[in-house]
């Protein structure tokens, strides 16, 4: 049986702040979402070389399988050209919780707050 395709509730923001790629995801990171988003990092990733680029998805209330792919590949992707990628996410919410889970809290780097992450990535 097919769904009709719904219209993600994802909204994205894309802000620098000094050479690091701030983006802002609220909402819903689903696969109505993923293409939206990857356009959006890919966009992010060519903005500084090597990247420096810090996902705030502290307003992130949901992430499926699809979603959470797309944040491993951004990942591997920033590594392999040499940059950092950090991730805003809260303690003991959803996105939290889902790292834990599949043990990637142990890969990603992690900090409570946009401005956290922003001052690790920058200081490396």
């Amino acid at each position: 049986m097919a769904y009709p395709a719904r219209e993600t509730a994802l909204h994205i923001c894309e802000r620098q702040d000094g050479r690091c790629v701030i983006v802002e995801i609220q909402g819903e990171l689903d696969m109505n979402a993923v293409p939206r988003l990857r356009a959006e990092l890919d966009h992010a990733i060519e903005e500084s070389q090597p990247p420096c680029l810090v996902l705030d998805l502290t307003g992130t209330s949901f992430c499926d399988s699809l979603g959470l792919g797309l944040l491993v590949s951004t990942y591997n992707r920033v590594r392999e050209m040499g940059g950092r990628l950090a991730l805003a996410v809260t303690p003991g919410m959803m996105i939290s919780r889902l790292l834990t889970i599949t043990n990637l809290d142990h890969h990603f780097e992690t900090h409570p707050t946009t401005a956290d992450a922003v001052a690790m990535v920058q200081a490396a």
